[in-house]
């Protein structure tokens, strides 16, 4: 056995070397996450993207971050330097953080080991607590927002980092109810453990539909994506928390929403939609050889792929909320249901009746929900009021001036 041999076979070692593998596989994704985003945009506008660097434009993303590195660094006199510059490395690191934990290819025996030995986790860190971890981690990210924000110095950079900070405390709840219903009724907070209860029933999408797309919502939420981007949005606020940044710095920024994309869909994917298995392929779920590790290594990455993809969809087809719509759908729609579904699968689950009780659950909630808005919805809400009855009162007293 060769020394190279006698390392992978240590889980401390291998982790380490798949956190490296892991990390640059993730940084390609995010780069080539970009051009995919402007292929889905060019495609959904009936226009061309980027063709022009390399065949078919695949080599656009080594352009644009030769871009940024060649830009000018400037650093606004008025900014408090310390804190900007820490900022865009802080939102940056804390996106890869999260990746640590997600169970990428479930175990396996490289070809040289015994039958006997204890198989290796295709994983960088198996944790305890790892759904904690990661909504603990996710939820820093608005930090190196706020950072870059306020050391600005600038009043739509301060703007948007407000609007972060009140978008972020509002759908980190139904976030958390949305991943504690899913914790009740795989009874673990490991991701590799919610997998492999998922192997053993349904997927978990089957019980909690309304439970996934909520936490799908507070996602596109949580990572300042449409139709919930008014951190940034450019035609209020410039270009919003990131308006003073440029070159590298800025660069930074849009790796980390790419990168906090990749690890919330890995999230969902885990969750909710079966992680690295396909139903009915015993040979892929269960077999422990190095080649059926790499095929769930795969298949995992497709489904996180899809993920992506719907994210940069809704990008380019729906329209972004007002701020008050945004709240209002939080706090008086998204956390009223997922508490909903929390009690109900908490009944579930202490009286032990049959988990598949929770879809018609599920159902019951997304429909009284639509009665609800249906019945009780109003045509104009918010600011709308105000300006339509100053818009009101002006007219009525042109009327009389005219009158007069």
């Amino acid at each position: 056995m060769t020394w190279l041999q006698s390392i992978l076979e240590d889980q401390f070692y291998f982790s380490v070397v798949l956190s490296l593998v892991i990390f640059g596989a993730v940084m390609t994704a995010v780069a080539y996450s970009i051009l995919l985003e402007r292929k889905i945009a060019a495609w959904v506008q009936d226009r061309y993207g980027p063709n022009r660097v390399g065949p078919w434009g695949l080599l656009q993303p080594l352009a644009d971050g030769l871009k940024f590195l060649l830009k000018e660094d400037i650093i606004p006199a008025s900014v408090d330097k310390a804190l900007f510059l820490l900022a865009p490395w802080m939102i940056f690191v804390v996106s890869m953080l999260g990746i640590a934990v997600i169970p990428w290819g479930g175990s396996f025996r490289w070809s040289w080991m015994s039958s006997d030995a204890a198989p290796l986790v295709a994983q960088v860190a198996s944790v305890d607590i790892g759904l904690l971890y990661i909504l603990a981690v996710a939820s820093l990210g608005v930090y190196g927002v706020v950072l870059g924000a306020w050391a600005s110095n600038n009043k739509y950079s301060f703007y948007g980092g407000m609007r972060a900070a009140a978008q972020m405390l509002s759908y980190e709840v139904p976030m958390g109810m949305a991943v504690l219903a899913a914790v009740m009724t795989a009874g673990c907070l490991r991701l590799e453990g919610m997998i492999d209860y998922q192997a053993h029933h349904v997927w978990m999408v089957v019980y909690h539909p309304v439970a996934a797309l909520i936490l799908f919502i507070t996602a596109l939420a949580e990572a300042n994506r449409m139709p919930f981007d008014l951190a940034e949005s450019e035609q209020e606020l410039v270009g919003g928390y990131h308006t003073e940044y440029s070159a590298m710095k800025l660069a930074l920024f849009f790796l980390a929403e790419y990168a906090h994309m990749i690890t919330s869909s890995a999230l969902m994917v885990a969750i909710f939609f079966g992680g690295y298995l396909v139903p009915g392929w015993k040979w892929l779920n269960d077999d422990l050889s190095v080649t059926a590790m790499i095929a769930r290594m795969l298949v995992f990455s497709a489904k996180i792929g899809l993920v992506i993809v719907l994210y940069m969809l809704i990008r380019w087809t729906a329209l972004r909320l007002r701020f008050d719509q945004l709240m209002r759908l939080a706090w008086k729609s998204l956390v009223p249901m997922t508490m909903i579904i929390v009690a109900v699968q908490g009944v579930i689950v202490y009286k032990d009746w049959p988990q598949w009780l929770a879809l018609p659950a599920n159902a019951a909630v997304l429909i009284g929900g639509a009665l609800l808005g249906a019945m009780g919805g109003k045509p104009v809400t918010g600011p709308l009021l105000s300006q339509q009855f100053l818009a009101h009162r002006v007219g009525h007293r042109l009327a009389q001036v005219t009158t007069a």
